[in-house]
């Protein structure tokens, strides 16, 4: 049974409406990143808020040539199709991509927050930079994604990997129980895995 799946972050415009700026995906076979993985930056049309550029560290001069999203949908939507995804509060990622992909919808929706407040309940917090820099797993993602936290290539690594930590030790059947409780769309799919 196939258990291949995308990581995916995205990062904002910080307006409203919020616009994707940068997305990012990594693939996961089996619980592992194969490799795989996807960039794209994106010119939003109503210019990127200081608030956010300071946190992503994308500013509107480092997209001024790079594609609306529109002009990649397609490609992106050939990557994505088919297949569960995974990250970080996932909510984020699935409101703004199936706001700007028409259409699309993941198959499933799978929120390493939700695993992660289940399975290290005693951890004080459960952001992804705050449980990376804390089960030692940041140094692999900037070593596989390059950049920091909130760059969308590391922090889709990042949610990659932690994900893998979390499940490494389980059983099949665990693995299964705790996805079907992180997805954000209510399990409907889960039978895929």
């Amino acid at each position: 049974m196939s258990k291949r799946m995308w990581a995916v972050d995205v990062e904002g415009s910080g307006k409203s409406p919020p616009e994707i700026v940068e997305l990012a995906i990594a693939e996961m076979d089996n619980f592992k990143l194969t490799g795989r993985r996807m960039h794209w930056r994106f010119k939003p049309k109503n210019g990127i808020s200081p608030i956010a550029a300071r946190i992503h560290g994308i500013w509107d001069d480092d997209v001024v040539d790079a594609p609306e999203l529109e002009d990649a949908a397609d490609d992106i939507l050939m990557w994505l199709e088919d297949r569960p995804i995974i990250g970080h509060n996932v909510k984020v990622e699935v409101d703004l991509l199936t706001e700007a992909l028409s259409g699309w919808v993941p198959i499933a929706a799978y929120d390493t927050l939700r695993v992660a407040r289940r399975l290290l309940p005693n951890e004080e917090k459960h952001g992804l930079e705050h449980l990376g820099s804390k089960l030692g797993l940041t140094a692999s993602a900037s070593k596989i994604a390059g950049g920091k936290a909130h760059s969308a290539p590391f922090d889709a690594v990042l949610s990659a990997l932690l994900l893998e930590h979390m499940l490494r030790k389980r059983s099949e059947g665990d693995r299964r129980e705790i996805l079907l409780d992180a997805d954000i769309l209510g399990g409907a799919q889960g039978k895929l895995l």
